[in-house]
């Protein structure tokens, strides 16, 4: 995939509006104001921006706890993410998602509950996209956690065996919780299970954008074209803890937190976009002002948005 200047430009706004919206959402919590858990998503925005920046609005996209980039980049209404991260009614789900919140009309697949439960969602849409034939993808991200669940393995092989149009994309940042990648997983890479079911498999950088788009995008097109899917692993990292509230424990040092940071995957980006001459510092600079005026706006509608009401807790309910 060819790139504009202005595709570079607004991937790298996609970037820095997740990372902007995923900052005051940790503030929310730290003040108490976030009823859920918040998982932060920092130092993995260019997996976000790269993977759904430039999909289709009628494609699908299942995303991770940590999903706010990605979500955003396909078209989600902020005010209504945020209100739904609050528990407010004018959320998507009226408050009762949390981060598993879903919108069809974005192609925003529901999150599961549990570790592993993204495969068969995904599997399912894969079925849905290639029964109705109107060429839509399946992009669906997962951690390196969900790559030692058994329903990755029993979804990759359906996928190749029924030739679905899903691109598979681990976001591996070394570590489960706290469990290190490789005290969890025998393979040297998670790419490498590709072979065993018929796919195509791919390491990138996950803190380099434009590796990150080209590599999803040219997978994206190979699904579209009938040639199944592909899985994609982004090496990438966490800045933050697994969850926000919880005390740091010595399962990674300080300097390997210190060296990941010097490879932000926004300031890559930044540089990256100077030394080609498509923006000016001053550029950049406008474009942070105006999301910080956004972001401000954003929380104050969310928090204004009001709680549901206790009989809201009998609606929406269903039983099979």
């Amino acid at each position: 995939m060819k790139l504009t200047h202005e595709d570079k430009i607004l991937l790298y706004r996609n970037m820095l509006r997740g990372r902007k919206y995923d900052e005051a959402l940790t503030k929310m919590f730290n003040k108490g104001q976030v009823p859920g858990m918040w998982h932060s998503g920092i130092g993995h925005e260019a997996v976000g921006a790269g993977v759904a920046t430039f999909l289709r609005q009628d494609d699908w996209l299942e995303v991770t706890h940590r999903g706010i980039t990605h979500g955003l980049a396909k078209g989600l209404d902020a005010r209504m993410w945020l209100a739904e991260h609050l528990g407010r009614v004018g959320g998507y789900a009226k408050g009762k998602g949390g981060h598993h919140c879903a919108d069809r009309e974005h192609g925003i697949l529901i999150g599961g509950g549990t570790i592993g439960s993204c495969f068969p969602i995904a599997a399912g849409a894969g079925l849905a996209a290639k029964r109705l034939g109107k060429d839509q993808i399946v992009v669906c991200l997962f951690g390196d956690g969900a790559a030692q669940r058994a329903t990755l393995h029993s979804c990759m092989n359906l996928a190749g065996v029924w030739n679905l149009p899903i691109v598979w994309v681990c976001e591996n940042n070394l570590y489960s919780i706290t469990t290190h990648v490789k005290n969890a997983i025998a393979a040297e890479n998670i790419a490498d299970l590709a072979h065993s079911y018929n796919m195509p498999g791919e390491i990138v950088d996950g803190q380099d954008v434009l590796m990150v788009t080209e590599v999803v995008m040219d997978a994206v097109e190979r699904a579209r074209n009938g040639k199944g899917p592909s899985l994609i692993e982004c090496k990438t990292y966490r800045f933050r803890e697994h969850g926000e509230g919880e005390i740091p424990t010595p399962y990674r040092t300080r300097e390997e937190v210190k060296e990941w940071k010097k490879r932000d995957p926004i300031k890559l980006f930044r540089y990256l976009l100077l030394d080609e001459g498509v923006v000016t510092e001053e550029d950049l600079n406008a474009i942070g002002t105006k999301l910080d005026k956004e972001v401000a706006e954003t929380v104050d509608w969310a928090i204004e948005s009001p709680m549901p009401a206790l009989e809201e807790a009998f609606t929406d309910i269903y039983v099979e």
